[in-house]
């Protein structure tokens, strides 16, 4: 009897360390796997940001860096792999409990078709910011493709190299025969060469690009009562066209517009605030680089977000972020507040 109490003993002791063994052992692996993701996907976040004008982000509630993965996209014309696959899912034994989102792979491959457009309007709109017009009536093509709030184009003038603009104006002005966009003046760079341009010159267009913004992910309103949007810089282009195109705000408890930037003279559409704040929107502007007489928010989108007051309901939360992949760090305050955002 001693005997078999020390056999099952052992068999037990056998057991436990077995168990023990076999949990390292998938710890061990989910961390190299977490590790190879978040690397993968990092270099994905940086092929994207260079392509794309806006880089868009939610988070899980789910504190793994394959949330990321499984919940990122990289707005525009772009490849994609789906990340959420089965060999994944069978990996960390189906815990990824989100819809699939498509991370940027490649960099957009579909063929251009230009066209020339003149200028209607070139006014600076702030600081090294070019509020930019284009007259689009004889081109069909170019009125009925864009659709959504987020969509963008390439531009070139003369023979210069194409730079990626996103679309500032709402569809419904485009559907009228105009395309307006916001392009920062870089020293040496095609967006230069457009910031130089008067009405009368031409630009050369391609068609429209990317799928934009899908406001279906948020939609009803009565069930997404909140929705986050941040900016940086000239990433408001994208925003103002969101905005503008309307996404029911009025009837959401909380929508905020975080729009960061160094200082008031590099804040484009300034004048646009209040029609904005009419249709629902609260903006909350923050200066990098305020002066001594800003009232407001100072440092980064991301540290006015984190003194922000909680979220009523987290499970009915969307966000849209454009602007500098810093800004992800606003996905670290969602994730440690366990919210479980809905893209966009």
């Amino acid at each position: 009897m001693v005997a078999n109490e020390r056999k099952g003993s052992s068999s037990s002791a056998g057991a436990t360390l077995a168990e023990r063994v076999n949990t390292i052992f998938s710890l061990k692996l989910q961390a190299a796997v977490d590790t190879k993701i978040k690397t993968i996907f990092q270099r994905f976040q940086r092929m994207a940001t260079t392509v794309s004008p806006c880089l868009q982000l939610s988070c899980s509630s789910w504190k793994s860096p394959l949330s990321y993965a499984s919940n990122a996209m990289a707005a525009g014309p772009m490849l994609a792999r789906r990340f959420s696959g089965p060999l994944l899912r069978r990996a960390f034994n189906g815990r990824i409990i989100t819809r699939p989102r498509s991370v940027a792979v490649a960099a957009w491959k579909q063929e251009v078709l230009w066209a020339e457009a003149p200028v209607v309007e070139a006014d600076m709109t702030g600081e090294s910011l070019y509020h930019v017009a284009v007259d689009i009536s004889d081109n069909p093509e170019l009125m009925a493709g864009h659709t959504n709030p987020g969509q963008f184009v390439q531009v070139r003038v003369r023979d210069s190299k194409p730079t990626f603009l996103a679309i500032a104006s709402p569809p419904a002005v485009s559907s009228g025969g105009r395309l307006e966009f916001l392009v920062k003046d870089v020293e040496g760079s095609t967006a230069a060469l457009i910031c130089d341009l008067r009405k009368g010159d031409t630009v050369e267009l391609s068609q429209v690009l990317g799928n934009g913004f899908d406001i279906s992910q948020i939609s009803p309103s009565h069930q997404y009562s909140t929705v986050f949007l941040f900016a940086t810089g000239s990433g408001i282009s994208p925003i103002r066209s969101l905005l503008e195109s309307g996404f029911d705000a009025k009837n959401r408890s909380d929508v905020r517009l975080y729009y960061g930037v160094r200082n008031l003279q590099r804040m484009a559409y300034k004048e646009r605030f209040k029609e904005w704040e009419s249709s629902g929107v609260k903006i909350v502007p923050v200066l990098s680089r305020s002066d001594d007489d800003w009232s407001g928010e100072r440092g980064y989108v991301q540290d006015a977000f984190s003194k922000a007051k909680q979220v009523q309901n987290p499970l009915a939360t969307g966000a849209v972020l454009c602007g500098h992949k810093q800004m992800a760090e606003c996905d670290t305050v969602m994730r440690e507040r366990e919210m479980d955002m809905c893209l966009v």
